[in-house]
């Protein structure tokens, strides 16, 4: 018996890094898993190794930042595959830039799909949830809970994340939905990538406080956290901001 068996599983960002390393995870333990992603090839690819590993997985193309595409593939996989249970919100994007500097556009871009994107998928879900019960895990940032240079509105993005989860949790609490937060440090995927462009003239000095000694963790780490966080193991647990970011903010 697995920890999620016959609990339907919704994942965002599936198609790759955090988000796909908890859609296979989620899966592993019993959890027929809806893989939303913007780059649905990346989602069916999840999908396609979920179900090579006798899993039940399915692929829908989300972009998160847009609530008449958040709501039909909601729909579409309460439909496909029953009533969701399980909400991780995985999907983000960000970037360095010198906050003076940074375009308009990419501050809306940051906070639709990192913030808004959170709030969309959660409201879209908590009616399946409130029937019958269910449990939230956003992913959030140690970039959400401290200060860190030249990253405004990844930072921000996150921090509403966070607080976001704590209101969302305080409202449910009585309805049978837990919420519950993730803050991650650096990890080894492809959202590393858009934070190895440095705005010209960094201060090298200032960017030491955001790398641990213990380097980056894997994907698999930190999925493993979230399926106990989702599990009845932790059903005492709701509210709750579980920092993995290899002492960064000790």
């Amino acid at each position: 018996m697995g920890r999620f068996d016959g609990r339907v599983a919704i994942v965002t960002g599936a198609g790759s890094g955090l988000g796909h390393a908890t859609a296979r995870q989620l899966a592993s333990e019993g959890a027929p898993v809806a893989c939303f992603d913007i780059a649905v090839d990346a989602a069916e690819k999840t999908a396609a190794e979920i179900g090579e590993h006798g899993g039940v997985g399915r692929a829908y193309r989300v972009d998160v930042s847009d609530p008449d595409s958040v709501a039909a593939a909601m729909s579409g996989a309460a439909s496909d595959l029953g009533r969701p249970q399980v909400i991780v919100n995985s999907a983000g994007i960000g970037r360095f830039a010198h906050t003076h500097e940074l375009p308009f556009a990419d501050w809306q871009r940051i906070l639709g799909v990192n913030l808004t994107g959170t709030f969309l998928v959660c409201q879209a879900a908590l009616p399946h949830l409130m029937d019958g019960g269910g449990s939230i895990v956003n992913i959030a940032s140690n970039a959400g809970i401290k200060s860190q240079p030249y990253s405004i509105a990844y930072c921000a993005s996150k921090a509403g994340v966070v607080h976001l989860t704590r209101c969302l949790a305080d409202e449910y609490l009585k309805r049978g939905v837990r919420v519950n937060c993730v803050a991650p440090g650096g990890m080894e995927t492809p959202l590393q990538k858009a934070f190895m462009e440095f705005p010209e003239g960094v201060d090298w000095k200032a960017m030491r406080k955001v790398i641990s000694p213990l380097g980056n963790s894997q994907p698999e780490e930190i999925a493993n956290v979230v399926a106990f966080i989702a599990s009845d193991a932790c059903r005492y647990m709701t509210g709750s901001i579980v920092s993995i970011d290899g002492g960064i903010t000790v």
